[in-house]
C-alpha cells in the first residue's frame, strides 16, 4: 500500500506525556501540507506563539478546546487565557466542527481546560517542518526532563517564537474515598 489512504486508527505514532500526534499526510508522501490527528490530554496548554512563515489549521474533532487566533491589545507574558483584541476578538471555548485558520505572523494558541481529552486535525504549511518539530518534541519529552533552552532552541529551528510558557497541568485526579476523611486537608 502507498501510504495514501490511511485508515482509521493507522498512522506514525509520536505519543509523549502531552500529546498523542499521528501523522497523516507528510512531505514522504509528496504533500506540501503536514496533517496530523492529534490527541490533547486534559491540562494541556501549547502557549501562545507565532510563526514568521508558517501557516496553520486546526479543526476540533472530539471534544473541546479553548482556541486563541488574534494579535491582543497587550502581549502578557503568563498567559494568554484573558486576551482580547482592539477589534474585539477574544478567546473562544470551541467544541467539535469548529476550526481556526492562523495566517503567518498570527499569535495563535489552544489548550484543552476541560478533564476529558480532545481530538483535532491539524495541518501545517510548509511541510516537514512541523513533522520535525513533533519528532524533536518527543525526544526531548523522552528523556525524562524537559530541559527549557533545549526547547527554545528545537523552537528557533522551526519558526516558532513562543510568548506564553507551553504547559502540561493534568487534572488531579481524586483519590479513593477513606473513612473519615475531611475534604479541608486536615
Amino acid at each position: 500500500m502507498t501510504g495514501l489512504i490511511v485508515p482509521p486508527g493507522q498512522g506514525r505514532k509520536l505519543i509523549t506525556p502531552a500529546q498523542e500526534v499521528t501523522f497523516k499526510a507528510t512531505a514522504a508522501d509528496g504533500s506540501a501540507v503536514s496533517i496530523f490527528e492529534v490527541v490533547v490530554p486534559p491540562g494541556f496548554d501549547v502557549g501562545a506563539h507565532v510563526h514568521d512563515h508558517s501557516q496553520e489549521f486546526f479543526y476540533v474533532l472530539e471534544g473541546e478546546l479553548d482556541l486563541l487566533a488574534f494579535e491582543p491589545t497587550e502581549r502578557t507574558g503568563d498567559t494568554w487565557h484573558d486576551w482580547k483584541s482592539s477589534e474585539g476578538d477574544h478567546v473562544v471555548h470551541a467544541g467539535e466542527g469548529a476550526c481556526m485558520f492562523v495566517p503567518p505572523g498570527t499569535p495563535h494558541a489552544f489548550r484543552n481546560a476541560t478533564d476529558r481529552p480532545a481530538r483535532m486535525l491539524f495541518q501545517s504549511y510548509p511541510s516537514p517542518d512541523h513533522e520535525h518539530y513533533f519528532e524533536d518534541i518527543a525526544e526531548i519529552w523522552a528523556s525524562g526532563r524537559v530541559d527549557p533552552e533545549a526547547v527554545e532552541r528545537m523552537r528557533q529551528r522551526y519558526d516558532v517564537r513562543q510568548i506564553t510558557p507551553l504547559r502540561y497541568e493534568p487534572p488531579a485526579r481524586p483519590g479513593p474515598a477513606r473513612h473519615g476523611a475531611r475534604h479541608d486537608g486536615r
